[in-house]
C-alpha cells in the first residue's frame, strides 16, 4: 500500500510540483495551501509524513510544527520542512521547532526524494 504524504505549501506552483513529484515515486498525497487547515487535513489524511514550508501567510510553519506536535493524533508522524531559510542557523532553529528533516529551497529533486524515502 502506497504511503500517504500531506503538503503544505502555499505557493501553487511548488504544490504542484512536490505532489507530482511524489507521484511519480508512488506514494499518495494531499495537497493543502493554506496551513491554517493543515492541522485539520493531517487528521482526515492520516499521512505517513508531512511536507511542509515554513513560510505560510496566517500562520507560521513554526506555529504550524508546534500545534502537530502537540496533537496526540499527529505528533508522531515525521515532518519535513521545505523552505528557503538556508542558513546553519535557519536549520538548527527549524529542527528545534520539531521538524525531522530539512531541505532548502530550491530544492534538488534527488536530495527532496531521498529526504522523503528516509523519513518513510
Amino acid at each position: 500500500m502506497a504511503k500517504k504524504v500531506l503538503v503544505v505549501e502555499d505557493n501553487e506552483l511548488n504544490l504542484k510540483l512536490f505532489c507530482d513529484l511524489l507521484r511519480a515515486h508512488h506514494y499518495l498525497t494531499q495537497g493543502v495551501r493554506d496551513g491554517r487547515q493543515a492541522v485539520a487535513q493531517a487528521r482526515e489524511f492520516a499521512p505517513d509524513l508531512i511536507i511542509m514550508d515554513i513560510q505560510l501567510p496566517h500562520v507560521s510553519g513554526f506555529e504550524l510544527i508546534g500545534h502537530l506536535k502537540a496533537d496526540a493524533s499527529l505528533r508522531t508522524i515525521p515532518i519535513m520542512a521545505v523552505t528557503a531559510y538556508a542558513g546553519r542557523e535557519d536549520e538548527e532553529r527549524i529542527r528545534g521547532a520539531g521538524a525531522d528533516a530539512y531541505v532548502s529551497k530550491p530544492i534538488s529533486l534527488a536530495r527532496f526524494v531521498e529526504s522523503v524515502r528516509a523519513l518513510l
